[in-house]
């Protein structure tokens, strides 16, 4: 069971961006949690402010980025996000990160084995013999074969899938108590995807780590997390356990995320939610996803709504969400069942 204390919490957490026209807000009075021992998602399209986020947990912001409220507590102590170089003994070490794109994150002129070997120097003191040694067995454990002649190759030397599995064993080197992981099956096809999926859940059990992931698939989310924050233009705007918010959403644009999913049974077109994310430069008044929403009123635009509890440990952010019928065909997909598992189509 995890602790009662959360290993990460994050509260109210503001960043806003300077561009030519000003600075303009990004993220606004963000707050989740990550428990011991569990995988809590962040979940929303693109542009929603979920890396954004993981960028302040890691004190990686980028220059044109300002904090401007909030607060980071992490294994008992608490962090300034506005200050992230006290972060900076705790990165790669008790708090690491998966990218989202290893061909992009990897240094392409050090070999894999002196790039895994490299963490393991600076954050456990080993020798630069002891931290090779080390990186074959790590390359070895993420399901790399012939890990010892893979050490020696560069990055370009590898498939997609391979490289994804090589920035995990340089993040697990130091066995994180926190693991962060940004979209790390974008890239990949199902069945790798399925396999990084499976690897990063054993790793997490075998280890006890807190987990944050961040992707904009609920199909993931059904598959690997046990609470789940679905963000939109910068603000969570429903939060709880997964498996409630997967069975029974509250926010329409949660339930919007959910219609989209394909589905292996289904003969209906797929369903998309209308619209685009907005720009966070001008934000709609009120509530942002009501301009896309198929139950706004003119009370939306009013006030942005408070994420209000509906539950235990369920939070959402609309105003008519009591009111709301349910909404059958956003149903929860079934974890373990993956697109590749039932053909739709068959060739002889």
């Amino acid at each position: 069971m995890p602790d009662a204390a959360p290993l990460l919490s994050v509260e109210d957490l503001g960043v806003s961006i300077t561009g030519p026209s000003g600075a303009f807000p990004v993220l606004d009075r963000v707050s989740f949690a990550v428990a011991r021992g569990q995988v809590t998602a962040l979940v929303g399209e693109s542009g929603s402010g979920k890396t954004l986020s993981a960028l302040a947990v890691m004190g990686l912001l980028p220059g044109a980025a300002q904090v401007t409220s909030g607060r980071i507590g992490f294994d008992g102590a608490a962090f300034d996000p506005a200050q992230p170089r006290a972060l900076r003994p705790l990165r790669g070490d008790r708090i690491a990160m998966i990218f989202q794109e290893p061909a992009t994150s990897l240094n392409p002129v050090l070999t894999v084995g002196e790039q895994i070997a490299e963490v393991l120097v600076r954050h456990r003191g080993l020798s630069w013999a002891d931290g090779a040694r080390e990186a074959v067995r790590l390359l070895d454990r993420v399901g790399i074969p012939d890990a010892a002649r893979r050490a020696t190759q560069y990055i370009h030397q590898m498939s997609g899938g391979m490289r994804q599995r090589v920035m995990i064993a340089s993040a697990i080197g130091c066995r994180p108590a926190l693991l962060v992981a940004d979209e790390p099956t974008t890239a990949l096809d199902v069945t790798i995807q399925a396999q990084i999926l499976d690897l990063i859940r054993d790793l997490q059990a075998e280890m006890g780590m807190g987990v944050l992931l961040i992707t904009h698939d609920l199909g993931v989310v059904a598959e690997v997390a046990d609470r789940a924050a679905v963000m939109y233009a910068g603000r969570i705007v429903e939060e709880g356990p997964a498996a409630g918010i997967l069975k029974r959403p509250l926010m329409p644009y949660t339930r919007g995320l959910l219609r989209s999913l394909p589905r292996p049974d289904a003969a209906s077109r797929l369903v998309a939610i209308p619209g685009m994310v907005p720009d966070l430069r001008s934000v709609p008044s009120g509530c942002a996803f009501r301009t896309r929403c198929p139950h706004a009123i003119e009370a939306c635009a009013a006030a942005v709504p408070a994420l209000e509890p509906a539950s235990r440990g369920h939070a959402v952010r609309c105003i008519r969400w009591r009111e709301l019928p349910a909404d059958t065909e956003a149903a929860a997909p079934e974890a373990g069942v993956r697109p590749q598992d039932r053909p739709i189509l068959t060739v002889r």
